[in-house]
């Protein structure tokens, strides 16, 4: 992640990145936001911005009084667009130094 983007995009990336990974599979209820907060050291508010986002998406569910909630399909639907977002942003420059240094894909594979 990259420093100067802005702190709820951040904070965006790393709650994805937690879904993905299954600590907050579909279903499961999302930190509060201010106990995200709290642990992250990030304003309330910032991070309300960041959840909005997943609720705007409908990647999550709101529970008034209870929480939100991981939706249905979130986790393939954020695996998708993600990967998507991988080959148009990332792969293209990892490629490019793939050929600079001469590494094929087996190269990678061997190593991993």
């Amino acid at each position: 992640m990259s420093a100067n983007r802005p702190v709820y995009l951040r904070l965006r990336d790393e709650i994805c990145a937690a879904i993905l990974d299954g600590v907050y599979p579909e279903g499961a209820m999302l930190p509060s936001v201010r106990a995200y907060a709290a642990s992250q050291g990030a304003n309330p508010l910032t991070v309300a911005k960041a959840y909005q986002q997943f609720q705007d998406e409908g990647l999550v569910t709101v529970q008034r009084g209870i929480g939100m909630f991981v939706a249905p399909g979130a986790q393939a639907a954020l695996r998708t667009r993600e990967r998507a977002a991988f080959l148009r942003e990332e792969w293209p420059d990892i490629a490019l130094r793939m050929r600079r240094l001469g590494l094929t894909l087996a190269d990678l594979a061997e190593n991993a």
